[in-house]
């Protein structure tokens, strides 16, 4: 295609692209797409969108067409692939200059250079970084935004590449601009802080732009940026973008200890401070925002539950790097520390907001769909919070346990209706030993408390004390299959019938957790006596319903030594066929059994059992359960034996 002759026809045909009229539109197309293959096509259309003289539809057009051609045709395998003397012209000029006006144009040419880049760079493309680097610190503002802003996709493209070799290669270009692109933050950060003391909201504004792209890490300069915070009203620009910056700190707080927990070991110490500092002291009020407090839970919670930072029982064991960030974790967590933490959890974050009391009277069907499956901890507050009590309080339960009885304690007897505070007060209360009924275990009398509080509570029929009711039969389906006598059961079955008929639709359903708990169990004790009669024709059901039973148990451990003692049954009566079942059974196995995880306090019998089983009618040994034996190094010897004795007979 000759580029003179070509443009003014591809040209006409990109501005009949644009057309309503569908009679123009379609033959464009269609034109559009039998050019896609012709040599000298994409040339065209780099100079087309390059031109800003031109209609920016027309422009916008030609750059999606310029982006959606290199996914087709820009890797040299690929059929009909652009000329390498063709690319080497398109990528010298699409980082000939970095002046596009147009916000929209110039977001889709850096992904358009990101994608290239996926492909080329540094091979055949060594000058793409060096240039991206040299155009960021010119003094024009527009260039260097849209170089900055080419320089975040590039990069973030690169960084999602996976083969060893190309992890390398990213390994050693990060390597040569981490340190720019932190003086770069450093340096937009600054410039921000000065056009906010001189009144230049403008000139402030521009700079967070920059900001959010070049932002590394530094913890001196985000407590700054919160001083100003409070600066600007809510539906303000440059506030929404201020918040983005924080956010993408903390999001790169938490990749890196994610990614790499020693190396983020030197930042533990600060992290926690600044975390609970915002989360949990008076520092944060009337400043910090919901999704910043999400961000400053999870920082917290990852680095309570990371597995990097906990010692072996056999001290010497571990490695200096995990003895070293335990050490800097114990420092921390101190007992005033854990008992603020705990306590403004309960009493402030457990506490049902204005928002969600409005939601249960006018949408009380929302209301109740929970959004607390998967990963809605790591973006929602509730949520979070409640994730974030679960662990610290597993991880210092004999700091926190006396702490949350102190608070049950002081809630004892009935709670005035009128006093809407003390009611919701004592749902927190509720829902945190809920939460904890598995740490409570030997703290607490469930029963006599069901008998003597808990049932009378769920009598109070007052339309004001519904929160109350929800929650404890909310509490009784957590402790059920934790601590609660059969005796105690016809009782309780009286309340869930009383529930059903409760005024307030929230309460009605509210009882379905307890009976889901209590079918649970039932429908495990039937499935034993189903596998004794010969099931074989039936398991693929069985096999279908058990993992997902599994899946859904993982908060209730008493639950999943039912499903283990199902499964022992299970393969008693399957014999050799149960090898069918290895891809749920053997990670079963591998967890039940790794007493460095914690549900091994409740499986570990019923597991070493299921193993054992497994190992007697297994046809032959597999490497998948091979595998299972590294747990044995941890186990005492005389656990060891009789599986050892099941090994030797195969």
């Amino acid at each position: 295609m000759d580029l003179n002759s070509a443009s003014s026809i591809v040209l006409q045909v990109l501005t009949q692209a644009t057309s309503q009229d569908t009679a123009v539109l379609k033959p464009a197309e269609e034109q559009l797409k039998q050019w896609e293959t012709q040599p000298g096509f994409y040339s065209v259309l780099l100079n087309i969108f390059t031109n800003h003289t031109l209609d920016v539809n027309v422009r916008w057009l030609a750059v999606l067409y310029f982006k959606n051609g290199i996914d087709r045709y820009w890797r040299r395998v690929a059929p009909h692939a652009l000329s390498e003397e063709e690319k080497t012209t398109l990528r010298a000029g699409l980082i000939s200059n970095f002046n596009e006006p147009v916000n929209q144009i110039a977001t889709q040419i850096s992904v358009l250079i990101a994608k290239v880049a996926r492909v080329d760079c540094p091979r055949q493309w060594p000058e793409l970084i060096p240039t991206l680097v040299e155009s960021v610190k010119v003094q024009d503002d527009l260039q260097q935004h849209r170089a900055l802003l080419t320089f975040y996709h590039v990069t973030k493209t690169l960084a999602s590449k996976r083969l060893a070799t190309d992890r390398k290669l990213f390994y050693d270009l990060a390597s040569g601009i981490y340190g720019f692109a932190c003086s770069l933050w450093n340096h937009h950060t600054d410039t921000f802080l000065q056009h906010i003391c001189a009144g230049d909201e403008a000139g402030a504004r521009n700079s967070l732009e920059r900001t959010l792209l070049s932002l590394k890490a530094s913890f001196l300069k985000e407590h700054i940026l919160f001083k100003y915070l409070y600066i600007f009203p809510s539906d303000n620009v440059c506030r929404d973008r201020l918040e983005k910056t924080i956010i993408l700190f903390t999001k790169v707080l938490l990749d890196f200890l994610d990614q790499h927990p020693f190396s983020f070991t030197p930042l533990i110490q600060r992290s926690l401070e600044f975390a609970v500092s915002y989360a949990f002291t008076e520092a944060g009020e009337g400043i910090v925002f919901e999704q910043f407090i999400v961000q400053c839970m999870n920082l917290i919670k990852m680095i309570v539950k990371n597995y990097a930072y906990k010692p072996s029982k056999n001290i010497e064991d571990s490695s200096p790097e995990t003895l070293e960030a335990h050490k800097i974790k114990t420092a921390f967590f101190t007992y005033p520390t854990l008992m603020e933490i705990c306590r403004r959890l309960v009493t402030h974050y457990f506490l049902l907001t204005n928002e969600e009391l409005t939601m249960w009277e006018e949408d009380p069907e929302g209301f109740t769909v929970e959004e607390t499956g998967g990963d809605s901890w790591k973006y929602s507050l509730r949520p979070c919070t409640e994730v974030l009590f679960i662990d610290i309080f597993h991880e210092y339960n004999q700091t926190l346990t006396p702490v949350l009885l102190e608070m049950v304690q002081s809630l004892q007897g009935s709670t005035n209706v009128e006093d809407t505070n003390a009611v919701l007060i004592k749902d927190a209360v509720y829902n945190a030993v809920g939460l904890a009924a598995y740490e409570l275990f030997d703290s607490v009398d469930f029963d006599q408390w069901f008998k003597n509080q808990l049932l009378a509570e769920l009598q109070v029929s007052h339309n004001r004390y519904k929160p109350i009711r929800r929650r404890v039969i909310w509490l009784i389906g957590q402790w059920i299959s934790v601590k609660f006598k059969s005796d105690l059961r016809p009782v309780l079955y009286e309340a869930i019938r009383n529930l059903l008929q409760d005024q307030d639709l929230v309460v009605r359903k509210s009882p379905i957790h307890v009976t889901s708990f209590i079918c649970g169990g039932l429908i495990c004790n039937c499935l034993f006596f189903l596998v004794n009669m010969q099931i074989q024709p039936y398991v693929g059901c069985l096999v279908q319903y058990l993992p997902l039973l599994w899946k859904q148990s993982e908060e209730h451990n008493m639950l999943r030594c039912a499903i283990l003692t199902t499964l022992i049954h299970l393969v008693q009566g399957l014999g050799a066929d149960s090898k069918n079942l290895y891809p749920f059974l053997l990670p079963v196995i591998q967890l039940s059994t790794d007493v460095s995880q914690p549900p091994h306090v409740y499986l570990l019998e019923d597991g070493l059992e299921l193993w054992l089983v497994t190992l007697e009618n297994s046809p032959c040994l597999t490497p998948e359960l091979l595998r299972i034996f590294q747990n044995m190094s941890m186990f005492p010897n005389y656990l060891n034996m009789s599986v050892t004795i099941s090994v030797k007979r195969h």
